[in-house]
This record gives C-alpha cells, sequence and structure tokens, in this order.
C-alpha cells in the first residue's frame, strides 16, 4: 500500500478548519515541519504518530488509511464464516458437519490472532468451535437416580478439546466491547456449554448476573410505546414469550424419558403446536414455519422411539415437512408479511432475513428414521428433495 500520510494529515487539517501553524502549535514543531509533511517531503517522527492521531480523534489505523481495508477484511471474513456456518443446517450430532466447517475454524483462528480485540470475529470463532466440538465428539449423558433427568456426562464432555477452546473464545468474547444483541447470543451459547462441560457454578453466576425476564425489552416496549408501535412490540412480546416457552417444554420433555415415551409428553407438544397455529389462524406463520415443523419431526421421532404406528409417523413427517417447505419459500421470497389479528404489525421479512435451512437437512433427519418409513416417504414424489 502506498503511503499517504502527508495528504492525510493535509485532509484531516482542512476537515477541522486548522491552519499548518495551529498543528505545528500543538505538536511543538514549526509549520515548516507540518507544510514537508503535507508535501510528502519528509514524514513525522514514529513518536510523535500518537499524537497526531490523537488531535485529529482518530485512531493510528485510521491516520495511515489502514480503517477502510481493516473493516473491509474483517467483513469479509465474517460473510465468509457465516456463509459456511449456516449452510450446515440447525441440527448438530458426532460427524454431522463437512470439512468446511474444520477449515472455518482455522480461518477464524487466525483472524483472531490478526485482529485479537474484535468481537465479532472472536464471537464468530466461539461458535464455529462449538459447532466443530460436536461434530468431532458430540455429548454424552445419563439419566439421573433422583430426578430421571438427563445429566451431561462430565467426564467425557470435558475432554472435547474444541469446547475447552470454544469457552476461552466466549469468555474472551464477553470481555470486548460487544454490541447487546452478541453479548446476548454469547450468554445464551456459552451458559449451555458450561454446563455440558461440568462448569455449573460459572453457569449460574453468568445467568443470576442477567435481567429477569419480568424487565425485559420485550415485555417493557409494550409499555412504553403507542399506537402502531406500541401494536408491534405487542405482536413481538407474543412470539418472544411464545418461542421460549416453546424451547423450555420442549427440553423439559426431552430430558426425561419417562415424560418423552409417553402419551403424556406428546400431547405437551402437540398443545404448544396448537397455539402456535391458533395465533397464525391464516396459517401464515413466517419464521415460525420453521419452530412448528421442527415440533412436528419431533413427534415423528417420539412415535417411531416408541413403535408408533407407521400411518400416525407419516402424518407427523408430512405436517413438518410442510412447514420447512413453506419457511424455505419464504427464505426465497423478495417480501412477506403477517396478517393474522395478533400479529398482523410484526415487521415484514425481506429477503435475507432468514437463515437457510441446510442443504442435507432431510439427509440428516432421515438417517434415524426406521427402514420402512424411510421406503414409504421416498414413494411419493412430494418429498422427492429429501432424497435429491
Amino acid at each position: 500500500m502506498q503511503l499517504n500520510l502527508g495528504t492525510k494529515i493535509r485532509e484531516l487539517r482542512r476537515r477541522d478548519g486548522r491552519t499548518q501553524e495551529n498543528l505545528a502549535d500543538a505538536l511543538g514543531v514549526t509549520a515548516q515541519a507540518v507544510s514537508r509533511w503535507e508535501s510528502d517531503t519528509t514524514y513525522p517522527d514514529m513518536q510523535m504518530i500518537p499524537a497526531i492521531a490523537n488531535y485529529f480523534h482518530i485512531s493510528i489505523d485510521e491516520l495511515f488509511g489502514y480503517h477502510d481495508d481493516r473493516e473491509e477484511k474483517i467483513k469479509s471474513i465474517l460473510e465468509n464464516a457465516t456463509k459456511i456456518l449456516t449452510k450446515q443446517g440447525f441440527t448438530m450430532y458426532q460427524g454431522s458437519l463437512s470439512e468446511d466447517v474444520g477449515e472455518c475454524v482455522n480461518m477464524l483462528r487466525a483472524a483472531s490472532e490478526e485482529f485479537p480485540n474484535e468481537p465479532k470475529i472472536l464471537l464468530k470463532l466461539a461458535q464455529a468451535l462449538h459447532m466443530w466440538g460436536w461434530n468431532k465428539y458430540g455429548a454424552k449423558g445419563h439419566p439421573s437416580d433422583s430426578s430421571g433427568i438427563i445429566e451431561d456426562d462430565i467426564e467425557y464432555n470435558s475432554q472435547n478439546i474444541y469446547w475447552q477452546e470454544a469457552i476461552r473464545a466466549y469468555e474472551k468474547t464477553l470481555k470486548s466491547n460487544l454490541s447487546a444483541e452478541d453479548r446476548e447470543i454469547a450468554i445464551r451459547q456459552i451458559t449451555p456449554l458450561y454446563c455440558r462441560m461440568g462448569e455449573y457454578e460459572k453457569a449460574k453466576a453468568l445467568a443470576n448476573e442477567q435481567n429477569s425476564i419480568v424487565i425485559s425489552k420485550e415485555l417493557l416496549l409494550p409499555l412504553a410505546t403507542v399506537g402502531e408501535e406500541k401494536a408491534k412490540y405487542q405482536s413481538e412480546r407474543i412470539m418472544a414469550l411464545l418461542s421460549n416457552l416453546h424451547f423450555s417444554i420442549s427440553e423439559s420433555v426431552a430430558l426425561r424419558p419417562s415424560v418423552r415415551t409417553s402419551e403424556y409428553g406428546r400431547q405437551i407438544i402437540l398443545a404448544i403446536i396448537n397455539v402456535y397455529e391458533t395465533i397464525f389462524i391464516d396459517g401464515k406463520c413466517g419464521r415460525w414455519h420453521w419452530e412448528i415443523g421442527a415440533l412436528y419431526l419431533t413427534l415423528a421421532a417420539y412415535e417411531m422411539d416408541n413403535s408408533g404406528s407407521t400411518e400416525k409417523i407419516l402424518y407427523y413427517f408430512d405436517k413438518g415437512f410442510e412447514h420447512c417447505s413453506e419457511y424455505n419459500r419464504i427464505y426465497n421470497e423478495n417480501e412477506y408479511q403477517y396478517t393474522a389479528p395478533l400479529i398482523s404489525n410484526l415487521p415484514h421479512i425481506a429477503k435475507g432475513d432468514l437463515k437457510p435451512i441446510g442443504d442435507d437437512f432431510w439427509k440428516k433427519e432421515l438417517r434415524n428414521y426406521r427402514k420402512n418409513i424411510v421406503e414409504e416417504i421416498r414413494k411419493n414424489p412430494k418429498y422427492a428433495e429429501c432424497f435429491e
């Protein structure tokens, strides 16, 4: 890169309406010295560079013209990493990912060394390591003798070298200058990871530092606004609460084998689906098509685990397929609007707002289905994309 330091100093001086004499007086040099800098006849002494940058209230990188290059490189790295990580889909288990993710981990490691204090690079590295740890080792657990809830196998999980590194990256991320949104993401992801690794006190301490649900932005914003803005926040509050209720109940059922294998457990999942479908009375569920589809596929899996009828398994699979297909259709649309009464004020979905479903999502989903069920699905041309 050509060094145009003198030109940059002149631009900054004129930007701020300063004379060469003003700058010279502030730095303790002569106006002639400043003139020689600006004509690129000579350069300032290196020990004077921080004072010049401080005078113009910019970083040293910006003074040397590196700022734009730096930001463009960081943007390119993050876009590349996001593309690799999101195409893998949402299901994590041992052997579920392609080697692209391993290469992405190495790319982000190098980026974190080049930009050691860049919070978005650190967070993306932590997420990639988290995923790669699932792929390489998976997680083990066993039912608790006292509560019946499945507990993590700490002895096994704590040896996961990628999760060890991920925790260090998450912790460093949380000490950096994160945006509020990225901080929430990091906290949500490191807390269960702490637990899988047996770091219960760290997990509880981090959880206790956070605000209570009763003063969350989703609950407060409808109380702080009026008119259309209030209606929008009311819609967002409903869906935020429903999504969290869904994940809380689904996790509780999944972690209790005695509930998961019972009719009671399946009725609970159906009840959540019913709430979703009642709110989206017109069937336009937007990004929540994915959550509803995942619930139906969960029911199909539970039926298979409990030797359920082929008819019922195929019914739940079909419902899950339809919701996931609709989500995929919306993903490819330019704009999508909600119309059901309680949530019609939700922001429109623009192209690029949704994350894509992984290319091999259905291949992974069907991997655990009984052979006769897979054959029945294969016979129906409606599901041809599941085998492409």
